[in-house]
């Protein structure tokens, strides 16, 4: 008779949460913590949601990630990124936040680590903020340019594009580290054995917008050109920092993967989901 082999982290975490359990890092999350109480808005909103038990954990992946339609209503996204994560903390259980490069105004020409002070430019890098600040047993993981194979992000919308047209624009005055939620993820299962606080989980290296995209179309062999455009260019509602690289200052936080990697990764899972072009 074949024995399922213990996990230490399901034996000191029996009960896991995950908030937004229907998004990108949700899924993620699903995968690197299969035991979890994966609920997404529809069997816990974050906003006035309960629970008929106390977890041991949540992971609290659930968040409005809209940064131009935040500007628009700045009540709404205060509504699920502070008062939601505010919800959550009020469970009783330790909590993973997962925050966002976008806290940073990116003036900074080195990468950002934990001790840095955030000075975030939009709405939704400022209720991200107000967000950390509701934390107060548990780890905030700040991470950045998210991608992975569900979802909505750029890497998949590039794809789509790639597919459809000779040629597509794109900001080339942004640079930030793209991370492949699978990484992510799997980092969030290290990150729950360190200290509590901040910590910085972005994927290794950098690049703008504009390299990313190529990056694609060459692993994906599309035959698509990038037209390098400026932020003011692409013209939209909230300001985003032209500089957001993360690395971490801290000696036990976990390392990711070159973005290359993860990018890789993620095209090589949605090949195998016969969802690559």
């Amino acid at each position: 008779m074949e024995h399922e082999i213990a996990d230490p982290l399901r034996e000191r975490y029996r009960r896991v949460l995950i908030t937004g359990a229907g998004g990108q890092l949700g899924h993620a999350l699903r995968e690197a913590f299969p035991w979890a109480d994966a609920r997404d808005r529809a069997g816990f909103d974050v906003v006035g949601g309960s629970l008929d038990y106390v977890p041991d954990l949540v992971l609290h992946a659930a968040a409005w990630t809209d940064v131009d339609g935040a500007e628009a209503d700045p009540a709404g996204a205060r509504e699920v990124n502070v008062l939601g994560t505010r919800n959550v903390v009020s469970l009783g259980a330790p909590v993973v936040y997962f925050s966002s490069d976008y806290v940073f105004d990116g003036t900074k020409n080195s990468p950002y680590v934990e001790s840095d002070e955030p000075a975030p430019l939009s709405v939704y890098g400022r209720t991200k903020l107000d967000g950390e600040r509701e934390i107060r047993d548990g780890w905030i993981v700040r991470s950045s340019w998210l991608f992975g194979a569900t979802g909505h992000n750029f890497v998949r919308t590039m794809l789509r594009l790639g597919s459809e047209r000779d040629e597509v624009a794109v900001v080339d005055d942004q640079r930030g580290s793209p991370t492949y939620v699978g990484h992510l993820a799997a980092a969030a299962r290290t990150v729950v054995a360190l200290e509590q606080g901040v910590h910085h989980v972005a994927g290794g290296g950098d690049c703008t917008w504009a390299e990313l995209a190529e990056a694609v179309f060459a692993e994906a062999g599309l035959d698509c050109l990038v037209r390098p455009i400026t932020t003011a260019e692409l013209g939209r509602p909230a300001p985003r920092p032209a500089y957001s690289v993360l690395r971490s200052g801290r000696p036990d936080t976990p390392r990711l993967p070159p973005w290359r990697e993860g990018l890789r990764a993620c095209l090589e899972r949605l090949g195998a989901q016969g969802a690559l072009h």
